[in-house]
Parts: structure tokens; sequence; C-alpha cells
């Protein structure tokens, strides 16, 4: 993972701000798993962070927490599991970070409101052939 961690379009964070932590994993491995801590957990601390603007860190706080916690497992090896860890909490932080563009409200065509009128009443005709006549129809 490249340093800083591209977040976003103009956001990017240090590694120096992610503290990742190795521990032994419960995940593939045999006997192996038993002696090496392959486990990696990245761990972002919004409020201490100097790369996101108070507004950013306000984001990720609402949607996320003021920790943001990453874990991977995945691998036997502890430099996949740290890409794999980092990839996971870009992509936490790049949903939180990401402002939904306002819907603009929009009139359906006059074509497409003339197309469903008509279905309207093809629908009401076909049903009203399903009906057994009535007494005024006889």
């Amino acid at each position: 993972m490249e340093d800083p961690m591209s977040v976003g379009h103009n956001t990017q964070i240090p590694l120096s701000e992610i503290l990742i932590r190795a521990s032994r994993s419960s995940g593939p491995g045999g006997q192996h798993a038993n002696v090496t801590a392959s486990r990696i957990e990245a761990v972002f601390d919004v409020a201490a962070s100097a790369a996101l603007t108070d507004r950013q860190k306000q984001r990720v706080i609402d949607q996320c927490g003021p920790r943001v916690v990453a874990i991977a497992q995945d691998a036997r090896s502890q430099s996949q599991n740290r890409e794999l860890a980092l990839t996971r909490l870009r992509g936490r932080l790049e949903s939180a970070l990401h402002v939904a563009r306002p819907r603009t409200p929009t009139r359906p065509s006059r074509a497409s409101e003339l197309r469903r009128a008509e279905a309207k009443r093809s629908q009401s005709e076909r049903k009203r052939q399903r009906q057994s006549p009535g007494a005024d129809e006889s």
C-alpha cells in the first residue's frame, strides 16, 4: 500500500495515522497458525487525524464511529493480510466520506404519461371482458 493512502478524490491519509497490530490468526495455516502472528488489525483514530477536515471527521464518526477498524486473517502471510486490512479500511473510509449527489426531481415525459394511460385502459378493458354478463346486458 502506498503512503499516503488515497481515500476519495482529494483526501489522503498517511499510514503513520493508522495503527497496525498483529496477532495470532484463527484462519488457515494448520500448525503454522499456532506460531505466527498473521492476523492484522488496522485501526484509524478519526478524532486524532490531521489529514481529515472537521467536516470529514464528523461524517466518518457519524457513519463508522470514532475508530474505524478493519481486520484481515484470510491469508497465511502477514503481508497479504496487511494489504487486505488496509484495502478494507480504505473502502470503509471512502464509503463514509462519499457525499451522495442530491436527486433532482423530474416530471414524466408526455409520451410516458400516454403509455401509462393506454396500459391502464387496456388492463381495464381486459378485466371488463372477463366479467360474466350482468342483468342489464342480457
